[in-house]
């Protein structure tokens, strides 16, 4: 068995419904409505460092605060519904960055229909696209008067080099066409196959003994570095590799 062969067998092995209720991806499939999946999603794939389990109970006591109506929430709340969030930390994720974010979000949902929008600054066709937009994302979420300097340092940019794990997590979960039921792809203006691959802790491990990431550090270079090999491989849906390689690492400790 080749390579390919391998890792499109653990794709179908873990690209599964069963992978959903263990991972932070099963936050946004708590709720139907469109803004409240991209609200939700974004949230939790923001708040995704650390254990699994962690990550998802936090999550919830976050949603729980909203009602679970996170969209209804950031249209109508009023000051004093504000006051349990003063409570809620994360890590290194506290009270500040959680009220920018309800902040920006009431003021982008009272003017766009869907968060796709904010990912669009620069859109073009091209595949190496992502950097410009991610890059884009960052500026367009930070531009409100008073932004927080300390809240930047939870959305990553590649114009600092990250690796941006998270948003591109979330994004593979918005924007990748999935007859599983797993990623929601109800995005779709950017194409799967533009996507970049979430390179976590595991993702790294793994790519590294695979021989798919030969870069020692792991940055914005090694994540495209990465997702070009995983191109060679599926052009059009490359990110899907993401299910193998994080399978292999979690629960194979490959």
């Amino acid at each position: 068995m080749d390579l390919k062969e391998f890792l499109d067998s653990k794709v179908a092995e873990y690209n599964q419904p069963g992978f959903i209720d263990l991972d932070p991806i099963s936050i946004p499939h708590r709720f139907s409505k469109k803004q409240d999946i991209e609200i939700s999603g974004f949230i939790a794939s923001i708040l995704a460092w650390g254990q699994r389990k962690t990550i998802i109970k936090k999550s919830i006591e976050l949603f729980e605060m909203m009602d679970n109506v996170p969209h209804e929430f950031m249209l109508n709340h009023t000051e004093n519904d504000l006051r349990p969030f003063l409570k809620f930390k994360h890590r290194t994720f506290n009270d500040i960055d959680t009220l920018y974010f309800i902040e920006f979000f009431s003021w982008y949902y009272k003017k766009y229909e869907s968060l796709e929008f904010a990912f669009l600054q620069g859109f073009s066709n091209e595949v190496d696209v992502m950097e410009k937009l991610l890059s884009n994302f960052h500026d367009f979420f930070f531009q409100l008067p008073d932004a927080p300097l300390r809240t930047r340092k939870h959305i990553a940019t590649p114009k600092r080099k990250a690796a941006c794990k998270r948003i591109n997590m979330f994004l593979r979960w918005m924007v990748r066409q999935d007859d599983k039921g797993v990623d929601f792809g109800i995005w779709k203006t950017i194409q799967p196959s533009q996507l970049i691959c979430p390179c976590d802790l595991h993702v790294d491990r793994v790519g590294r003994k695979l021989g798919l990431i030969n870069r020692k550090q792991t940055d914005w270079i090694t994540a495209t570095e990465l997702t070009q090999k995983l191109r060679e491989f599926d052009p059009v849906d490359p990110v899907k590799y993401d299910f193998a390689l994080f399978g292999l690492g979690v629960e194979e400790k490959f």
